[in-house]
């Protein structure tokens, strides 16, 4: 019954407001040849910075500007403005979902009655 009402959940979560605009902002992303160029640069830095900080060196300062400016670029693009937005919503919606699954366990938990 748990697999059942996680399966309804999750069709409910796919048909909100909130994922529904996410995924119209990942096909604009995918559609923008700027953004991708963009978010190519941001992952290759990214994987960069993490083996030389493995390492024990820190990233040059060009790097990190370069970066940071890559980033500035894309956080204030329409197409990754969007995208960051629709996230930033279903990311909200995961919370709320989180605290109500964590609230229905406290009270699951404290309840003398089982059901199934």
């Amino acid at each position: 019954m748990i697999d059942e009402k996680a399966i309804e959940l999750g069709r409910l979560i796919g048909q909100s407001t909130e994922y529904q605009a996410m995924r119209r902002a990942e096909t604009g992303l995918r559609e923008d040849a700027e953004a991708q160029t963009r978010l190519e640069t941001i992952s290759r830095l990214t994987r960069e910075f993490d083996q030389m900080v493995a390492e024990g060196q820190t990233p040059e300062e060009a790097k990190a500007q370069e970066y940071e400016a890559t980033l500035g670029e894309f956080e204030q693009s329409p197409v990754g403005q969007a995208y960051l937005v629709a996230r930033a919503n279903v990311d909200k919606l995961m919370n709320r979902v989180n605290q109500a699954i964590g609230q229905g366990i406290e009270r699951g938990a404290t309840s003398g009655i089982i059901t199934l």
